[in-house]
């Protein structure tokens, strides 16, 4: 089939490409699927390499495709502490069955050398003041002020109160990049641990979980940790706590004075050692799923989000929205992987710093720059998508049971769309869009 050569007349090379990637009966193909196909009709010198540089500046493409690449930023880590509890790592395990004394979440705090921790039973709306007073009493007065205590950007963290009193006692606060918490993976692995213990302490024992937390601090402590290979009062105190089976084996009489102290010392120099070794093959093992990207201050990048919605049960929305929002200019700069971003009015309230896996190069023109409020995205950077109108109900029979739903028509750019979701989720969530439905029903009557 004889081809046609197209000219670099105007912009008729920039037609027959909008042409065979925006059109209806495209769809936005990849650069290797749309240069395949209009090789078979056209020709013009350099066309594959124009055709790769159209789709990179495909501002729908940047936003909606997901990247078949290794994640961006080698892997950073915190360095291993000197001594015992001199840095720390916390955070929350929230929204847990309430207790009769009203406790519904529980406090992680971990030592990053020796990987003791407390796990203090709190209410999820208790006042600051009132955490540093237990904070005091579980950490200070047992271990002494930390040199630095890592955690998320929890607002708890991050309040002017807590950010005083650790001035005050000179601690530094390190908080982990907003939307890669992995500086944090510490206390993060240990909750998971402590939610398994949980889980199998009220399975075994029945009763509140509040009742249990002082033995589940005991066991984990007191239980065999991979990463410094011995449990972690091992490496505080120099040896396994009693416990009754195993009490015949660290006897008070085994280890005395001196001794003790010099089992201690070794210990704590075997253990970073062991760290080392480990941080040294984490690191290798993950940068080899990784590449190094670096942008410069003024570069225009995209900023990854991700789907979501309030409800989810039988439908599956939120899987078509866009995978990234911008284009965002950066200001700078922050350390070897982060970066901050010129974020206007609409994402006040997302902080403005980013792991740089987060974010992909922008090559697109401006003029092709899809306005902010065209979507709605919260603080977590996650899209929010409000229902409109309950539109039907129905009785979804299952095995054992028949559950009400309700069939709710969502706003969205793309038009309206339904799914069918629980209809006391909904209602909890949602009562105004019931009130619509039964005033709909008295006007009909």
């Amino acid at each position: 089939m004889e081809r046609v050569w197209v000219p670099r007349h105007g912009n008729l090379r920039d037609l027959v490409m909008d042409e065979a990637h925006k059109s209806r009966y495209s769809i936005h193909p990849g650069s290797d699927k749309m240069y395949h196909d209009l090789k078979i009709l056209y020709w013009w010198p350099h066309m594959k390499a124009d055709i790769a540089t159209y789709v990179g500046k495909c501002l729908t493409c940047a936003k909606v495709k997901i990247e078949y690449q290794k994640p961006s930023g080698l892997l950073t880590q915190p360095e291993i502490p000197m001594w015992k509890w001199e840095q720390i790592s916390m955070d929350f395990i929230t929204k847990l069955p309430r207790t009769p004394s009203g406790c519904d979440t529980i406090w992680v705090i971990v030592d990053r050398l020796t990987k003791s921790a407390h796990f203090l039973a709190i209410k999820e709306n208790d006042k600051m003041e009132k955490l540093a007073r237990i904070y005091v009493k579980e950490v200070v007065s047992r271990h002494g002020v930390p040199i630095s205590i890592i955690s998320d950007r929890d607002a708890r963290f991050t309040s002017n109160f807590w950010k005083s009193l650790q001035k005050s006692l000179g601690t530094r606060l390190d908080m982990s990049t907003a939307y890669h918490p992995q500086t944090d993976g510490q206390s993060e692995r240990t909750i998971q641990t402590l939610e398994d213990m949980l889980r199998a302490c009220v399975v075994d024992f029945g009763n509140s979980w509040e009742t249990h937390l002082p033995l589940v601090e005991f066991s984990y402590n007191n239980s065999y940790h991979t990463r410094i290979k011995a449990a972690p009062f091992e490496a505080l105190y120099g040896r396994k706590c009693r416990s009754p089976i195993r009490w015949a084996e660290v006897g008070d009489s085994q280890l005395t004075g001196p001794e003790l102290v010099h089992e201690t010392t070794e210990k704590i120099v075997q253990i970073r050692n062991r760290m080392a070794a480990a941080r040294d093959r984490q690191k290798s093992y993950a940068d080899k799923r990784r590449k190094p990207l670096e942008f410069q201050v003024g570069d225009k990048v995209l900023l990854k989000v991700s789907p979501w919605k309030s409800v989810i049960r039988f439908g599956k929305r939120g899987k078509l929205n866009p995978r990234y929002i911008g284009p965002f200019e950066i200001l700078k700069r922050i350390g070897p992987v982060a970066y901050q971003l010129n974020l206007p009015t609409e994402l006040d309230g997302v902080h403005s710093v980013f792991h740089v896996s987060n974010l992909k190069k922008c090559l697109s023109d401006e003029t092709l720059i899809v306005p902010l409020d065209e979507i709605q995205v919260d603080e977590q950077l996650r899209f929010v998508e409000e229902p409109v109108k309950i539109m039907d109900h129905e009785v979804k029979q299952l095995k054992q049971s028949k559950i009400p739903i309700v069939k709710v028509r969502w706003n969205s750019k793309r038009g309206p769309e339904f799914t069918w979701e629980r209809e006391d989720q909904m209602m909890r969530k949602y009562p105004h869009l019931f009130k619509q439905t039964t005033s709909n029903v008295g006007n009909n009557e």
